[in-house]
């Protein structure tokens, strides 16, 4: 069976967030022999949006139910009684949906900035809900004003895709000062694919929420092949992507996307229906420093901003890449002028070789660097900002004829160095990023699908030397399911665990969560 018809599965994917804690794990004389027509509710051990204590207040910002490609569109209004200042201010959306549904791409944008990217869970026949949050603090300028919202949730109802998504979203404002470090003066969307800093910014930092989605084959970029070799999805330059930020023309920035696994990824629904993969909950945007740039940008014209995902064949589709841009204004100066000094492309390596046999073989190997430096003169003094990144990708496809054994291990690390150098001595903050995926599927002579699969998302971020956090998040699954019968036959069975831990100097968060058929047997906190 080709691989590509398996794939059809997919459709879509992406949500946010975390599910909060306090599952009641079985025990194992109530785990069932196979899946059911019902199990646990999804969940993640990634841990819950912290909230301060004191006043909050709460709107709700978008209710509505997805039968098709219709966006909902509202408005937005602040709260009363929580001031104009917050110290945190955290997105909930809650979902059910029941009966049979692919995952499915959805978005939430208020005031044409994009707040919020999500997907849903594939459902059971009996119905399950699920609950996301995500911190939107950054997002408070945007949040002091009346502002029109849409969100969609793109869906599919038929005689045969039956589930309704059903959410509800909510921002909660909790009064007290920002981290002004941390929360941007004014977040901008892209107009006509063009955007006008104020002229005071001392600071401009581009977000990215870039997927691979669409129920192509750029839903699982990672594993195409260049054109000679036999395989059912092809792409000239092989499987390596990297996400471009570009600035009227200039490469700006560089970036090694994700490598999002959706809900019904890797020919394999079971694993994901109570255990999602890292980040499946969550699309986190790509940040990009253009500070650097921000000599160019301040002169109060529009200029050209441009996202391209490199690898990806001309003319097809797949990529979905919003923008927002965030700035830090200067408010005791009218206008900030710099200059960018520094702009040092490296050669972006690309090989992918594939040997030929019984079972086939690609070997990838690719690299790319990037160093941009440029002033700014403030009120307070010249600031100058370095920023460096490097990207590298390895990996090994491995497949049969007719696809009934494929294989990919593979490693992708983004690693980062902004140096900012003014208003005292420099400081440098490192952040390397380590995505890895090593799994199989394969097809048995009674059309039994195996796939047995690890994914990793791994992060440090060290600050003059000193570790400031540390992120590991480790999923493994192995899950049984027999092909071409009704849903009731499938006889599936599937065991899949997540290990998330998260430190920082003073602090851990570690939590591990075990499913087995569907049920949740293990959840335990603890550093």
């Amino acid at each position: 069976m080709k691989r590509r018809l398996i794939m059809s599965m997919l459709a879509g994917a992406t949500l946010l967030a975390s599910t909060l804690l306090g599952a009641a794990p079985a025990r194992s004389a109530d785990v069932p022999a196979e899946f059911g027509s019902d199990w646990h509710d999804p969940i993640t051990a990634a841990p819950p949006v912290t909230k301060p204590s004191g006043k909050s207040c709460q709107v709700t910002l978008a209710e509505a139910q997805f039968r098709d490609f219709t966006p909902y569109k509202g408005s937005y209004t602040p709260p009363d009684g929580c001031g104009d200042r917050w110290s945190k201010v955290v997105l909930r959306m809650d979902g059910k949906v029941k009966g049979r549904q692919y995952d499915r791409l959805g978005y939430l944008r208020v005031g044409g900035i994009e707040i919020f990217r999500t997907s849903t869970p594939e459902p059971s026949p009996d119905g399950i809900e699920w609950s996301v949050e995500k911190d939107v603090t950054r997002y408070s300028d945007t949040l002091r004003s009346a502002q029109d919202v849409e969100m969609l949730i793109g869906n599919v109802v038929d005689d045969t895709y039956t589930g309704v998504i059903d959410v509800k979203v909510t921002l909660t404002f909790y009064a007290g000062r920002p981290d002004a470090t941390k929360t941007p003066d004014q977040v901008l969307p892209l107009t006509d694919g063009t955007v006008t800093t104020p002229r005071n910014s001392e600071r401009i930092v581009a977000e990215v929420y870039a997927t691979g989605s669409g129920g192509g084959c750029e839903e699982y970029w990672y594993l195409t092949v260049p054109d000679e070799a036999p395989y059912s999805c092809k792409a000239a330059g092989g499987p390596y992507r990297e996400v471009q930020i570009k600035v009227d023309g200039q490469l700006a920035g560089i970036a090694a996307p994700f490598p999002h696994v959706w809900t019904g990824g890797w020919s394999n629904p079971f694993l994901w229906y109570v255990i999602p993969g890292p980040r499946a909950f969550d699309v986190k945007p790509i940040e990009y420093d253009l500070t650097p740039f921000a000599g160019l940008l301040n002169d109060g014209k529009p200029h050209h901003v441009q996202v391209d995902v490199v690898g990806v064949p001309e003319g097809q589709s797949g990529w979905s890449a919003p923008v927002n841009v965030a700035v830090w204004q200067d408010a005791k100066s009218a206008h900030v002028t710099g200059k960018l000094t520094t702009h040092t492309v490296g050669d972006l390596t690309n090989s992918s070789v594939h040997t030929p046999g019984s079972e086939h073989r690609l070997d990838t190997e690719g690299a790319h660097r990037l160093t941009v430096a440029g002033y700014v003169d403030t009120s307070h003094g010249r600031v100058a900002t370095t920023v460096r990144r490097s990207l590298t990708n390895t990996s090994t496809h491995r497949w049969t004829e007719g696809e009934n054994l494929d294989g990919l291990d593979a490693t992708w690390t983004d690693t980062e160095s902004v140096t900012v150098d003014g208003r005292g001595p420099a400081h440098t903050t490192r952040t390397r990023r380590t995505y890895t995926m090593d799994g199989t599927t394969t097809i048995g002579a009674d059309d039994r699908l195996r796939t047995v699969l690890t994914l990793g998302d791994r992060a440090s971020v060290v600050a003059d030397g000193r570790l400031r956090q540390r992120l590991d998040d480790t999923y493994t699954g192995d899950a049984t399911w027999t092909l071409n019968v009704p849903r009731d036959q499938r006889h599936a069975v599937g065991t899949t665990s997540e290990h998330y831990r998260l430190e920082s100097p003073g602090r851990c968060y570690d939590r591990s969560l075990t499913s087995v058929q569907g049920v949740l047997t293990e959840d335990r906190a603890g550093c």
